[in-house]
């Protein structure tokens, strides 16, 4: 898999709000791209009344959001996608979504009630060891997951990030008759905060809000409280244009129907270049680009495709 990069999620339209850019050129550039989701999403809530008997069906959702996350990837131009607990020996237990609560504004904690098979239960080694063969099979040269605090707090992504740093120890060993695989290039999804600050600010803007029907109810505040994955703007070492590839990432988006609304394109607004919203109806905004902090590995022993460029 020269050239190759392996992403890894904890639940459908992660893939497609966290990296969705990245995916999408690093595909359009004919590279290989391969698409590790940890769960199915079994506990998420469901937007809109046409799919509302799915919430709190936990496999009905995970079967819809199955078919979701194919078109996604397909939106995205990505043909290989692995679920983690498919990996490896079938074993017939499925890691599920663990749910979660919000702690306050952009930051979520543990549910109250966490299922016995929720992936956040699942040993460390054992989803690594599976993540672990994926990397020593693929032999990227990128890998992509979220920083420490999984964005935004969420268990599920925070167990994401820690499989995926377990599982590149662990790939650096042969096993099962596979090599060891060569040290990758290691990502972790970022914001820029003053971006985002700007972007929130741009939000209250006559075209933008045409996407929630004209209501200026659903704005974020732009002095609130900053997610994890906001990062000061000099820390960012990798910006993707999302330009280029805003129709396929509007694409993914709107294939995640049940999690993802007011999908719009928003052009000459210098602060972002389309927004959308959650269930949580407060629009948010897709920057300009997409960026990243690069965790190990050395940028400059990688070809960047065209639209990726390390940050001075």
């Amino acid at each position: 898999m020269a050239g190759g990069l392996v992403a890894v999620h904890a639940h459908p339209d992660d893939e497609s709000l966290a990296t969705g850019a990245l995916l999408a050129t690093w595909a359009a550039a004919g590279r290989p791209v391969t698409v590790v989701t940890c769960t199915r999403g079994e506990r998420g809530e469901v937007i809109g009344d046409a799919l509302a008997h799915l919430e709190g069906d936990g496999p009905a959702l995970a079967a819809h959001r199955e078919t979701e996350l194919d078109d996604a990837l397909t939106a995205l131009g990505v043909a290989d996608h692995l679920f983690l607990d498919q990996v490896g020996p079938p074993t017939g237990a499925r890691y599920e979504d663990s749910g979660m609560a919000w702690l306050g504004a952009g930051r979520a904690g543990s549910a109250d009630d966490v299922p016995a098979r929720a992936f956040v239960a699942v040993p460390l080694d054992e989803a690594a060891a599976r993540l672990a063969h994926v990397l020593r099979a693929r032999r990227p040269d990128v890998v992509v997951t979220y920083e420490p605090a999984g964005g935004y707090g969420h268990p599920d992504h925070v167990r994401a990030h820690q499989v995926t740093v377990r599982a590149l120890e662990l790939a650096a060993l042969p096993d099962a008759g596979l090599p060891p695989a060569p040290p990758p290039v290691v990502l972790w999804a970022a914001q820029r905060a003053g971006a985002l600050r700007r972007g929130w600010s741009a939000t209250d803007d006559d075209a933008v809000v045409a996407a929630l029907g004209g209501s200026r109810a659903g704005l974020a505040a732009p002095s609130g409280d900053l997610p994890s994955v906001a990062v000061p703007d000099d820390e960012v070492d990798l910006a993707v244009d999302v330009r280029p590839v805003r129709d396929r990432l509007l694409a993914a988006l709107r294939a995640h129907a049940t999690q993802v609304h007011a999908v719009r394109a928003v052009d000459g607004v210098d602060a972002l270049v389309a927004c959308y919203a959650l269930s949580n109806d407060v629009l948010a905004p897709v920057l300009p680009t997409e960026d990243y902090r690069v965790a190990a590995g050395a940028v400059a022993g990688v070809v960047w495709p065209t639209g990726i460029r390390p940050v001075a």
